[in-house]
């Protein structure tokens, strides 16, 4: 398999994800799986779901193309589309009937099984100074753990229009590249049909959105995507192979941290929508869906590009020697997109909470802007935050 297997199999998926997506959105009208306004989202509702098995047509039809499923490869290739139609139909039973998220839970490990069982498992990590770290029989239930993260960390981002799809899209693409680079040459052409798939149905998914992938396409592109960072980095014996996947998905994996970290503050399940996602904070700044959109890709395609400058820069050689030059290059880099992160993760608390103390008090921003600014300047900015609890913007009494 070579890179231009994995050009023609992106354009194959993404024609089929394409002309395959409005059939789905009929199929989804007909059986009832549309989209009800949630807590966790910002589209009004009546949007048909189902789009992931437009998205799982497209990676099967392209797979079959252009994948070779010949040798011990070709049975993990075979269990990594085999756990794609199983959670694609765990998800699309999801989204017509809403399941328990203990039986949802359930799919996604019995999906995640399927591949781990063909044999995509990481049974060692090599890391920096510290050499292989074997895992033995763990291997396989931390590989499952892991690519059931993986699931609901996209399953989680999924709550406005083209979020989802168009940051796998970007992290399937730098995959594909780093895959290529580490002589996984099958993992580079997967990821390449993933990233295909992503972006055929971006097409009709972009706002404002005629079709939403639901959980069922939001899940298929967790495991495709755990599976393709698997058997495209973590499995190889690069240094750096865990800390790939980790850059790469930093957005949804930083998304869904903060806002599970602040349901287990105000002591609410997990698995409970709510409004603390980052595309919920960048609404309540007044950003509008596209731009939003557009700010959080543009966040993602720094972070995937400074996981594949990871591979290409050479500021090591293969004896573990540093050059200088070259390492205060990437030292350069990873300051400014971590500064970049933090500063915007910081901005979206600061912005929202005044936008929020605005409406709560019914004042003028002016006067909430100073008395935050004064706030912030003498270190008494959580003090004033205190009474801010989880439910949100609250206008004010009459």
């Amino acid at each position: 398999m070579t890179v231009e297997d994995a050009i023609l199999a992106l354009v194959a998926a993404f024609v089929v994800a394409a002309l395959a997506t409005p059939l789905t959105s009929r199929l989804a009208r007909a059986v009832g799986a549309v989209d009800r306004p949630r807590d966790r989202g910002l589209a009004a509702g009546g949007t048909p779901l189902l789009g992931g098995l437009a998205m799982l047509a497209a990676v099967l039809v392209a797979g079959l193309l252009f994948l070779d499923f010949g040798g011990i490869l070709g049975d993990r290739l075979h269990g990594i589309l085999a756990g794609a139609v199983v959670i694609a139909l765990v998800g699309a039973l999801d989204d017509r009937f809403d399941l328990h998220p203990a039986v949802k839970l359930l799919g996604q490990v019995g999906a995640a099984s399927v591949p781990v069982a063909a044999g995509v498992e990481v049974t060692n990590i090599t890391f920096p100074f510290l050499g292989a770290v074997d895992f033995g029989s763990a291997g396989a239930p931390l590989t499952v753990v892991g690519l059931v993260a993986v699931m609901n960390v996209v399953n989680l981002s999924d709550g406005i229009d083209g979020l989802a799809a168009g940051v796998c899209a970007i992290a399937a693409a730098a995959f594909a590249i780093i895959a290529f680079d580490l002589q996984r040459d099958h993992a580079g052409v997967l990821a390449a049909i993933t990233c295909g798939a992503a972006l055929g149905f971006l097409v009709h998914n972009f706002h404002p959105a005629s079709a939403f992938m639901g959980d069922c396409g939001s899940n298929l592109l967790g495991l495709l995507l755990g599976c393709v960072a698997v058997e495209g980095a973590v499995k190889t014996q690069a240094i750096l192979a865990l800390l790939f996947p980790l850059v790469v998905l930093a957005v949804p994996f930083l998304d869904t941290t903060f806002v599970v970290l602040k349901r287990l503050k105000y002591r609410r399940p997990i698995y409970a929508a709510d409004t603390n996602h980052f595309h919920h904070r960048f609404s309540a700044i007044g950003f509008s869906q596209r731009r939003t959109v557009l700010y959080l890709y543009a966040w993602t395609v720094c972070l995937a590009g400074f996981a594949v400058a990871l591979r290409f820069v050479p500021y090591s050689d293969n004896g573990g020697s540093f050059d200088p030059g070259w390492t205060a290059v990437m030292a350069g880099l990873g300051l400014l997109v971590l500064a970049a992160s933090v500063y915007l993760v910081y901005t979206l608390e600061i912005l929202k909470f005044r936008v929020t103390l605005r409406r709560r008090t019914g004042r003028a921003a002016a006067d909430v802007d100073a008395e935050v600014a004064r706030a912030m300047e003498t270190g008494e900015f959580q003090a004033l935050r205190a009474d801010d609890g989880p439910s949100g913007p609250r206008t004010p009494s009459a």
